[in-house]
């Protein structure tokens, strides 16, 4: 008869093979997406389409010198800069207009207005009001992400259980405890996918931030290469950008709210 142990190693080598199964097919990809590149690249000019080995070897020297790392840095410092404040005025605005239906009511036409607006408008506002600065770059950001913050922290308050709400105002329970107690756990699911959306977002907007007003950065290095024609480096620094945006998703945001939530789902199978 089989031990606990071996039941336990028996139960999770099926998903260990999935996952296994799952990088071979995500690496197959990008060979076979690295091999059409490289083929429709041969009959083109450098300029116009440069092949891999180009990109590669543009993606090293970049990396040599150190201009990689520190453009890298300073591009992550700013849309970290903009998510924290974004998530610090997001989250309990959110809450507060959730909580209390009446002030929800008169606020909530301005929320979709400021996920519909652009983020080179708000980059044209912020050159206007900051200059060239990272305070552009962080505007920008925050004014990106903080609506959508506000959404889905907005929407989770709606899936709060009245009841619960109802016993605590008949206990006569204190709002800020209602708040922590009730509110935070049910709307922290919501407000961590929000912010995973705020977070790519923010990537995004950035690029655009900074190749309109800013000396430094990536989106600045890209409208530089671009402006001299270093094709390859375009293709290096995007490159770059969509590999750290990629790891910053599926190896630390995705894994880290499938263990703080993990209980959630076993709630739901059971």
């Amino acid at each position: 008869m089989p031990t606990v142990l071996e039941q336990q190693i028996h139960a999770r080598a099926p998903g260990r093979k999935w996952r296994f199964d799952l990088i071979a097919q995500r690496l197959a990809l990008v060979a076979i997406l690295v091999g059409v590149w490289w083929v429709a690249s041969l009959p083109l000019p450098h300029f116009v389409l440069p092949g891999p080995p180009l990109v590669l070897e543009a993606l090293t020297a970049l990396s040599a010198s150190g201009d990689l790392w520190s453009n890298l840095g300073i591009t992550l410092g700013r849309v970290a800069s903009g998510f924290v404040m974004a998530t610090l005025i997001g989250l309990p605005l959110g809450i507060v207009l959730g909580a209390n239906r009446r002030l929800g009511e008169f606020f909530e036409p301005i929320i979709p207005v400021m996920n519909t607006v652009s983020s080179a408008i708000w980059a044209i506002f912020a050159i206007i009001w900051f200059g060239i600065s990272n305070a552009t770059t962080i505007f920008v950001v925050f004014m990106t992400a903080m609506p959508l913050i506000i959404t889905n922290v907005w929407q989770g308050t709606r899936t709060v259980n009245a009841d619960f709400i109802e016993l605590a105002h008949t206990l006569r329970m204190p709002q800020h405890k209602v708040m922590a107690k009730i509110y935070l756990p049910t709307i922290l699911p919501h407000f961590f996918s929000g912010a995973r959306l705020a977070f790519g977002f923010g990537w995004r907007v950035s690029l655009v931030a900074e190749t309109l007003g800013s000396s430094s950065g990536v989106g600045y290095r890209l409208r530089q290469a671009a402006d001299l024609i270093q094709t390859d480096q375009v293709f290096a620094w995007t490159i770059t950008l969509v590999v750290m945006m990629a790891a910053l998703e599926m190896g630390v945001l995705r894994p880290l709210e499938n263990h703080l939530f993990r209980w959630k789902k076993e709630a739901e199978n059971s």
